[in-house]
């Protein structure tokens, strides 16, 4: 497959505005999927990285992709690398969002890179998301996306890191079709390694559905919220190292710093290291 990585590079600096408002309805829907009972009311703060629920991508079905996302060349480059994953982010807090609030998000493509990976060509695109409620800058959200080839047939595994034993707290997640299923519901995502275990293991050659890679991280926010109620996050950091699938259940886990910094992280059912992220707290 050729790249026409100058092409691509010609979406930098490309910008998308939209606006929304902090409905209630995502907001009962995630705390019930999440397995709470405290969802906010009217004018409450919004959980870290809950903003996730609002500007949806609202694609028409005839301009939907082979792989259940909108078709590319839109907003983001049309990298025509079939596996697309989130890889991660770099959020900053300065003020809570609340429920009911006006919101507006500007998006700008920051950044597109080709690199070489072990199995093939790498592109990353990185993307810078502003959000104002009610006029004031409340979240800087940077996405990290990587494209990738489909794996070769014979491809050797690659190895993985193992998990850190040391967890100061650690809940067991069963990622089963009906949490996938509600979380892309709540979130439109019609990317079809979610809920499609044809396509995902005969066509994208995963052995099992694709846990979201946001929703692992709202699991570890949520462990902190479980562990530190009341503790404020203005940084989040997330890496997406190994996909997860619904094979088997598996474990969020973190640990108190002792500096104002909070490690998480998520382990498979092998003890490998799927997601590492840090919290700081204000």
């Amino acid at each position: 497959m050729t790249l026409d990585i100058d092409h691509l590079r010609s979406w930098t600096g490309h910008t998308e505005t939209m606006a929304d408002t902090v409905t209630l309805a995502p907001l009962r829907a995630l705390t019930a999927t999440l397995d709470r009972d405290d969802a906010p009311a009217h004018g409450d703060p919004v959980p870290p990285c809950w903003h996730w629920l609002y500007f949806l991508p609202v694609a028409r079905q005839s301009e939907i992709g082979p792989d259940g996302h909108p078709r590319r060349g839109g907003f983001l480059p049309p990298v025509p690398l079939p596996r697309r994953m989130w890889a991660g982010s770099q959020i900053e807090f300065h003020a809570p969002l609340r429920a009911g609030q006006a919101i507006e998000r500007l998006s700008r493509i920051e950044d597109v890179k080709l690199k070489a990976g072990r199995t093939g060509p790498l592109v990353f695109v990185k993307v810078r998301h502003e959000i104002r409620a009610d006029g004031a800058l409340a979240i800087v959200d940077q996405h990290n996306i990587v494209y990738r080839d489909l794996p070769a047939e014979g491809e050797p595994a690659p190895s993985y890191t193992p998990a850190p034993d040391d967890a100061q707290w650690q809940r067991r997640i069963v990622a089963d079709d009906v949490l996938l299923f509600r979380y892309s519901a709540l979130t439109f995502n019609g990317h079809r390694i979610h809920y499609d275990r044809r396509y995902v293991t005969q066509v994208e050659g995963y052995p099992g559905l694709i846990v979201h890679g946001p929703l692992i991280a709202t699991l570890l926010l949520d462990l902190l919220r479980r562990e530190r109620p009341g503790a404020q996050v203005r940084h989040f950091t997330f890496r997406a190292l190994k996909p997860l699938c619904d094979i088997a259940p598996f474990d969020v886990c973190g640990r108190d710093n002792g500096d104002g910094s909070v490690a998480l992280w998520s382990r498979d059912a092998a003890g490998h290291l799927t997601m590492d992220a840090t919290a700081l707290l204000a």
